[in-house]
């Protein structure tokens, strides 16, 4: 009886440090550069896009002058709300597919 007392007490001990690990990933920051720092690209730790920044030369290389601060905040969000939505759909996808292999046990750590 006691060495299953201490097996739950190690399961709940590791979903505890599977839910910190989350949420610390989640938290994370991975800044991601392209071009001589043309293209940034923010991911969190669980690979879920957070933000892409574009710099006047990436847009016109041969003129950045001539490239006005609105117009890069307007690709900016325009990239931002396709790879967000992207990201959604690959993500739902992936459940999905995850919990009809499971048959909707919810596994920590899994999805």
């Amino acid at each position: 009886m006691m060495n299953m007392m201490q097996v739950m007490q190690q399961a709940q001990k590791m979903q505890k440090k599977i839910k910190e690990t989350q949420n610390e990933l989640e938290n994370a920051e991975i800044i991601s550069t392209a071009g001589n720092g043309a293209v940034t690209v923010t991911l969190n730790g669980q690979g879920k896009f957070k933000s892409i920044k574009l710099s006047a030369m990436a847009l016109n290389p041969e003129n950045p002058e001539s490239v006005d601060n609105d117009t890069v905040e307007m690709l900016e969000d325009i990239l931002s709300e396709a790879l967000k939505d992207a990201t959604n759909k690959a993500t739902t996808q992936m459940e999905a597919k995850m919990k009809s292999i499971t048959g909707g046990l919810n596994i920590p750590g899994l999805f």
